[in-house]
């Protein structure tokens, strides 16, 4: 098999055409991130995002940022409340809001809305949480105000059990179990309230409208989360680190089966967390292995969840290997193509994994290309950044 037969060029027409390939529609489609920050992959996902919305009927967009941050950016599209500028540096998490492709998304779906009655909706659908986590206030306290009488405990109290939210955003306790206050009694109560809230929740959903209603079980499931979050971060076991890094998983496949409901989404994140097959990594000297969102996504939505990883040709100066896959891919006569991940695998005979010097960027697994629906392939990510300081 040529390896020209396993691809298009990426445009409209090719991605309608991937799309009928698969068996199910899609009601979430991944696109993941070889690498954070590549300028030319954002504006390439901003082309693919509006060619879905003007021709294949999407009305979402998730993003890998906090959860809660993105009601800030989902009001700004959905009602105009708040300017450009303070949205982007209070809607996003990781820096993201510093990322010129994601200025450019929220400013086109805000223009895109005041035309159309049919809204489209922006979801972060991380944690509030990276490697530490923050403090569950937020989230308790708006499914606390949401919720009518009887509650399991007066706001008061509730604020006496948080206390200072800095107790629970303190980053050493990522590497240093003893300063996590996840397993204190003031946590193990909190968790309990937590629960008592949203089984309260759905006996009291009748008198909450369709909106506060998802609002609330965004702020429930994501209280409960983090108080899960921060009782493995103080335990001391060898699981611990792979336990909080499947938890944080879990918490997104669960924001995204949410996001769901609002109509078909292209989803937005590393390709570690959009993958079918479960991740490993190395963090210092722990090897980390969870499922990712994407493997737990695909549990419960089977084929009505797709992926597409990307992958680049030249990485800034780095140049791959022309018996890598993303060497064999380099061959392709596009600056952007779209490529049937499946066929390609039969199309390749054992080709060599990419070694990259940038910890920062991931290469494909060759061994995994059978558990990919297709590959956005790059000839060039020159336009790199880091996290800004």
């Amino acid at each position: 098999m040529n390896i020209q037969d396993t691809a298009r060029q990426l445009d409209g027409p090719s991605i309608s055409t991937f799309l009928r390939s698969l068996p199910a529609r899609p009601v979430l489609l991944g696109l993941g991130e070889a690498r954070h920050f590549v300028g030319e992959l954002g504006e390439l996902r901003n082309e693919i995002f509006r060619y879905l919305v003007e021709h294949e009927g999407y009305r979402s967009f998730a993003i890998e940022s906090d959860c809660l941050m993105g009601l800030v950016v989902d009001d700004y599209i959905t009602t105009g409340v708040g300017t450009l500028d303070d949205i982007m540096k209070r809607g996003f998490s990781h820096s993201f809001g510093t990322a010129p492709g994601n200025r450019d998304l929220v400013r086109w779906m805000r223009a895109y809305n005041e035309e159309h009655d049919e809204k489209l909706r922006f979801f972060g659908f991380d944690g509030p949480l990276e490697y530490w986590a923050a403090s569950p206030r937020q989230a308790l306290t708006a499914l606390y105000d949401l919720l009518d009488a009887p509650l399991p405990c007066g706001r008061e109290t509730l604020d006496d059990l948080l206390g200072r939210d800095d107790r629970w955003s303190n980053e050493d306790a990522f590497m240093d179990p003893s300063e996590s206050i996840g397993q204190s009694v003031d946590a193990q109560r909190l968790r309990v309230i937590a629960d008592d809230l949203v089984a309260l929740l759905d006996t009291q959903a009748p008198h909450l409208s369709t909106e506060e209603r998802w609002r609330a079980e965004l702020y429930g499931r994501t209280a409960i989360g983090l108080l899960r979050y921060h009782r493995w971060m103080a335990d001391t076991s060898p699981a611990r680190i792979s336990r909080l890094s499947a938890l944080r998983d879990a918490m997104m496949a669960a924001n995204l089966r949410a996001a769901a409901e609002h109509g078909p989404a292209l989803v937005f994140a590393h390709n570690l967390h959009l993958q079918r097959n479960k991740s490993f990594l190395s963090l210092g000297d722990r090897q980390v292995e969870m499922w990712s969102a994407g493997a737990i996504t695909a549990a419960h939505l089977g084929d009505r969840y797709a992926y597409l990883a990307s992958a680049f040709g030249a990485v800034g100066d780095n140049t791959p290997p022309q018996d890598t896959v993303e060497g064999i891919l380099a061959t392709l006569p596009w600056d952007n193509s779209l490529v049937d991940a499946r066929r390609l695998a039969q199309a390749v005979t054992r080709p060599a994994p990419r070694i990259s010097h940038d910890f920062a960027y991931f290469p494909l697994d060759p061994a995994q290309l059978d558990t990919i629906d297709g590959v956005v392939f790059l000839e060039h990510a020159l336009e790199l950044g880091w996290w800004p300081s």
